[in-house]
């Protein structure tokens, strides 16, 4: 991100991110604070409260997760990217309204098995508005990492998808999602190297 500015978003976004996950090739968490100028990244598997991970006070009333629950955001037929949902995984009746009151977002960066693990670990979390997502499209980081749901997302997506949808700016969307698209390219020919040499 040198030389580029800093996209200045309104929600803020903390990034809880598994210890394994910071040893990946094409972890995006890095790049995705590195572009926003209101985020956080930590590392680790647990904290006492949300004011703990954030390292200031917080109240977790404004603030949302997202939520790795058993919901299947396109059978609400809600046609909305960005979804919250109660404790049971049913839609809240008035969408709009949780979304324009959130101060951040929480977002849990790690394989499927690692963030369900900071899940069980961090039960403040609990204690957040849940959100969930339906993107219209498949990640991009499927090309080099497979994804377990349709709707799952690498955490650069799933960041720039949330404060697009939630800001009402989609350009923030565009820019990270070409952000990622270019970690791919840099990271395809050394992942090809190494395949190569391991083969011969």
């Amino acid at each position: 991100m040198s030389g580029t500015q800093r996209i200045d978003n309104r929600l803020f976004i903390l990034i809880l991110q598994h210890p394994r996950e910071k040893k990946e090739p094409l972890a995006t968490a890095a790049e995705t604070v590195a572009m926003l100028r209101h985020a956080a990244l930590v590392v680790g598997l647990s904290w006492a409260n949300l004011s703990h991970a954030l390292d200031r006070p917080a109240d977790p009333r404004r603030w949302a997760v997202l939520y790795l629950g058993a919901a299947r955001p396109h059978a609400f037929g809600l046609g909305r990217d960005v979804i919250v949902v109660d404790r049971h995984g049913k839609p809240e009746p008035d969408q709009s309204a949780v979304l324009r009151n959130l101060e951040g977002a929480v977002l849990l960066d790690g394989s499927w098995s690692e963030a369900k693990a900071l899940w069980w670990r961090n039960p403040w979390l609990l204690k957040l508005q849940r959100l969930v997502l339906d993107p219209q499209h498949r990640s991009h980081y499927n090309r080099v990492r497979r994804e377990p749901r349709r709707e799952a997302l690498s955490t650069i997506e799933a960041a720039g998808l949330l404060l697009a949808r939630v800001e009402e700016r989609p350009e923030i969307e565009t820019a990270m999602t070409a952000a990622l698209d270019r970690m791919i390219a840099e990271t395809r020919p050394r992942r090809e190297r190494d395949q190569r040499r391991v083969s011969v």
